[in-house]
């Protein structure tokens, strides 16, 4: 029975007993890594390097260090774990680690949680399996496991109250535990009340981009600084990365902040001087007043130092969340015809000379996504939307454990370059650490259809590949023409935000492969040209050699654009008919499924090649220069000699006759001597110019002491060792 004493409810005790107690909704999982027996080999010296990954609902949630060169190694390592359902089994794998390249499978295995036992610890062997060939054996792994249920303050009050009701006798203990048990319940609920507000009832997020510092004070004897940078809201902080020996640090980096007030707030910032071995050193401080920043627009603030010297610049983007309605914040202008109108008019030709840098407006919205990948341990995930155009972000509210968010933003940019790409990111957010990536979409503005509601597909970070998941978006653009061409002609906006580049093996022979076929292209065409000299089709020759006459006859400069123009046409042409053929040099993935093997001779081939271009190029470099610099007197002397029949031939006989006479002497030297060697005599001439390697110990001189060059001190014979002369002077007139 319940009686109401002073707005508290008073429980007496009951005869009646309570329910039984639910299953618990969190659950600890100890598992003990202790070795593996028998793995399988995967490195040419017959063993491995093996690591181990623990995976639940697709999420890495541990991995152990790596024993190299052991096919039976120790690990000895202790993880705990926070397990919501037991549904979800634990995912083993193992990997070979390969420094710099992709590290090789050696198996995998299920643990499957609802099978242990609670409370107690059990040994587990798994044996490892390769999912293509189940046959194959790939050793095991030993665990030490244990499950233990995790029960909430609300049970263990319940079970004391359960004890104290069963002492009919004591009633007045049952009473003073149940109000201490209200009382503790309270102050949590206030305490989650709070969490929850922290987490998720935030009125906007402020994204602050640190770019850059300058004129700082200098703290260090060598007169530089080692500067890093510290944000502070309320009780949210971030700390920037430290730049060494610099008073003009560049960082690109970037700081989300939670803003609970809808007035806005401070954020205070203050830069420090990084030493080792004792307290850093305090370089100034300013502050952000966020009530005076616009909301859904990117600022650029310079921001001068106080209690110091310089200047700290940073983009400041302030966007609003779910907590207020959509339709204060996200007013959709495109839908209201007087104002698409408005808009029409104020990018229409008539208006293509007014205010250059308004090239244009594009209006996103973000409806929802659908079968995202599952981030969190549970199974779902946390994700909001980040929507960035050139230097402008702005993101979404977060829909928390949602594989399906709606999200219904509508996001207005103003385009300052029509070639930009307008890029769509999906974040799962976590509390404690950065926000896990999802998936990304990247639309060139060009090739936005406006109206349409299309379904676009989420890719990896770099787009080379698929991920889990599609984002419904509608993109509206409307520009003007004249200022999006003028646009072109000048330099494009520097993005500040840009990833660390890194090492990647795909990558580089991607790249590699890219300059290999531009070149491969050049070289196909110098060929078909040769062909022509060597007279291969008869045909073939004859109408390039009269249509080479034929032109050079009648050259003019305008011939120039013209032949580009024709160019132009003709691919158009070939696109318009169906036949195109842009698309027939894409990067195959192909070498993503390579082996071991075939990656290392693939990246020897792609250094090997790289090595013998980057000699051949800086050879041709320096041959040219110690042509210049009398490195080979004779070859100097010639070319001067040429040089001379140059200018003279030049100045006298027009540069039309002598590309004509040069193009039939081409042309016909096949026919004039059918078993002739095709040559290039300026590459034949520079080809006998030592390059600076091949230089070292060529006694060519040009110093007066040369006729001695037992004396010199270099290899390039330009200097003399007096002193060891003299020596041997001395050492003459003596004897």
């Amino acid at each position: 029975s319940c009686r109401v004493c002073k707005g508290i409810n008073i429980v007496e005790p009951s005869n009646e007993e309570l329910p039984p107690p639910s299953k618990p909704g969190m659950y600890q999982l100890d598992i003990v890594l202790k070795k593996g027996n028998n793995l399988a080999i995967r490195d040419r010296g017959g063993t491995s390097d093996p690591y181990v990954k623990f995976k639940i609902a697709g999420k890495e949630i541990f991995r152990s260090k790596t024993i190299h060169k052991n096919l039976n190694p120790v690990w000895d390592e202790k993880v705990s774990l926070l397990v919501e359902s037991l549904r979800e089994p634990l995912y083993v794998k193992v990997f070979d680690y390969d420094f710099g390249l992709q590290d090789d499978f050696m198996g995998s295995a299920y643990l499957h949680l609802e099978s242990l036992e609670h409370q107690r610890t059990l040994d587990v062997t798994l044996d490892l399996k390769d999912p293509h060939y189940p046959n194959h054996d790939l050793g095991s792994l030993e665990l030490a496991v244990t499950l233990i249920p995790k029960e909430g303050d609300f049970r263990e009050a319940t079970m004391l109250m359960r004890r104290s009701w069963k002492r009919s006798s004591k009633v007045i203990t049952a009473l003073c535990v149940w109000v201490c048990v209200f009382v503790t319940l309270q102050y949590q609920s206030l305490r989650l009340s709070d969490v929850h507000r922290k987490a998720q009832l935030w009125r906007g997020i402020v994204s602050i981009r640190l770019i850059e510092a300058r004129h700082l004070q200098p703290m260090d004897a060598n007169g530089l600084s080692d500067p890093y940078v510290k944000f502070r809201m309320g009780d949210q902080k971030y700390r920037s990365k430290t730049i060494p020996k610099t008073l003009n640090p560049q960082w690109r980096e970037q700081f989300d902040f939670h803003l609970y007030d809808e007035q806005g707030g401070f954020i205070d910032i203050t830069i420090w001087d990084k030493d080792v071995g004792k307290k850093d050193d305090f370089m100034g401080r300013c502050q952000v007043d966020l009530s005076v920043l616009s909301k859904e627009c990117t600022h650029r603030l310079d921001l001068p130092l106080e209690e110091g010297e310089g200047t700290l610049v940073l983009l400041v983007t302030l966007t609003a969340s779910a907590a207020v309605s959509i339709a204060d914040l996200s007013v959709n202008i495109l839908d209201d015809p007087h104002e698409r109108k408005e808009i029409l008019h104020r990018y229409s030709l008539l208006r293509s000379f007014h205010n250059i840098k308004d090239v244009g407006l594009v209006q996103v919205k973000v409806i929802r996504a659908e079968g995202l990948m599952a981030a969190d341990v549970t199974g779902k995930s946390d994700p909001f939307c980040v929507v960035e155009l050139s230097n402008d972000r702005l993101q979404t509210h977060t829909v928390y454990k949602n594989l399906n968010p709606e999200w219904n933003k509508v996001f207005t940019f103003n385009v300052k370059d029509i070639h930009s790409v307008l890029e769509v990111t999906v974040y799962d957010e976590d509390r404690d650490r950065s926000a896990d990536f999802l998936g990304k979409v990247a639309i060139p503005l060009l090739n936005i259809q406006n109206g349409e509601r299309k379904a676009y597909a989420l890719k990896s970070k770099e787009l080379t590949g698929p991920t889990k998941g599609v984002i419904f978006l509608e993109i509206d653009v409307i520009y003007n023409v004249v200022k999006a061409g003028m646009r072109t002609l000048i330099p494009i906006e520097q993005k500040y935000i840009e990833d660390e580049p890194r090492v990647s093996k795909q990558l580089l022979l991607q790249n590699f492969n890219r300059v290999r076929r531009c070149i491969m292209l050049l070289i196909n065409v110098g060929c078909y040209i040769n062909s022509c000299f060597e007279w291969e089709s008869p045909q073939r020759s004859i109408c390039a050699f009269l249509l080479f006459v034929l032109v050079v006859w009648n050259f003019e400069l305008y011939m120039v654009p013209l032949v580009l123009l024709m160019l132009l046409a003709w691919n158009y042409i070939l696109i318009a008919l169906g036949k195109d053929t842009r698309h027939g040099d894409v990067v195959s993935s192909d070498s993503e499924r390579k082996g071991f093997m075939n990656k290392l001779y693939a990246i020897q081939d792609v250094c090997i090649s790289v090595q013998n271009a980057l000699d051949e190029v800086a050879s041709c470099g320096e041959r040219i220069k110690n042509t210049f610099n009398w490195t080979v007197p004779f070859l100097s002397w010639l070319s001067i000699v040429a040089l001379c029949a140059a200018t003279l031939a030049v100045y006298f006989i027009p540069l039309r006759y002598i590309v004509l006479a040069w193009g039939v002497n081409k042309f016909t030297k096949k026919l004039r001597d059918p078993y002739s060697i095709d040559n290039n005599e300026l590459l034949d001439f520079l080809s006998r110019v030592p390059s600076d390697v091949q230089v070292v110990g060529i006694p060519y001189n040009i110093h007066p002491y040369c006729k001695l060059p037992q004396y010199c001190n270099s290899d390039n014979c330009m200097y003399l060792d007096l002193a060891k002369f003299q020596n041997d002077v001395i050492s003459d007139v003596k004897s």
